[in-house]
């Protein structure tokens, strides 16, 4: 991997790490237009999220460190427990599906129609974080487990909807799709990189630092925006997003490429 390289797929993992227009699946675009090996730099991809995490953590640290916080760990671990049985479960077939990213061209489309559509599938609610029940949590972390599934979905997006489904306002189910991307991203990119540690050199190791420093400083500025934003606007933008970068991808990956 050269630095050029490095620094893209950096920027991409932090800016669409908590947009629901899917990291995995831009990053995997973004490989195939570099024309980067689809099989190589899998373990990459997935440890630069440790920068994407240390954002959240930079950003909500009071909700992690006051004296309510002892409310918030229960909650996120629930919430959290879904993805963990999905991820172990289907670990090699998530591994193969990263190695075809027109899947996750069609996804981008399919679920980007779908966030067109999401407020009147998941009408706003005015419920808070402090308001979730164990149920509620379990229940947006089955909803997260579809980007687990499917590359493309969005992990954000679908834990949004999840948020939606229990009645959450627009801005605290985004805020807790943030804080459950601590337990879920932390367990995938420490997995993964346990999993491959023996087959990382030094250089390898050096690229996943530098890629963690970049995706935490783009990760900042994306979350600041996307709370401000969908507050405002709603989701209607990300999914005309989502539909043209995916028909632009399949075009070119069908016709062109």
């Amino acid at each position: 991997m050269t630095w050029l390289e490095n620094i893209i797929l950096s920027v991409v993992e932090g800016i669409t790490e908590y947009l629901p227009v899917s990291s995995t699946g831009h990053l995997m675009l973004t490989k195939e237009w570099l024309g980067m090996n689809p099989n190589d730099n899998n373990t990459f991809i997935i440890a630069i999220q440790f920068g994407a995490i240390l954002s959240v953590l930079f950003l909500y640290w009071k909700r992690f460190f006051s004296k309510d916080s002892i409310k918030l760990y229960p909650i996120l671990f629930v919430g959290f427990i879904p993805a963990a049985i999905f991820g172990l479960l289907l670990d090699d077939i998530l591994d193969a599906m990263l190695s075809a990213p027109w899947i996750a061209g069609i996804n981008l489309i399919v679920f980007g129609v779908v966030i067109l559509y999401i407020d009147k599938l998941f009408p706003e609610g005015d419920r808070e974080i402090s308001d979730l029940s164990y149920l509620d949590a379990f229940k947006i972390g089955f909803f997260q487990c579809l980007a687990i599934a499917l590359p493309g979905i969005s992990r954000s997006a679908s834990s949004i909807a999840g948020g939606l489904y229990t009645k959450l306002s627009r801005k605290a189910a985004t805020e807790f799709s943030f804080l459950l991307a601590l337990p879920t991203l932390t367990a995938a990119a420490g997995y993964k990189m346990l999993k491959d540690i023996d087959k990382l050199d030094q250089k390898q190791i050096i690229e996943i630092g530098w890629g963690s420093v970049i995706s935490f400083f783009t990760a900042i500025i994306a979350i600041k925006f996307f709370i401000d934003y969908i507050s405002k606007y709603g989701f209607k933008l990300f999914g005309y997003y989502r539909i043209a970068i995916g028909l632009i991808f399949l075009t070119w990956w069908y016709f062109v490429k």
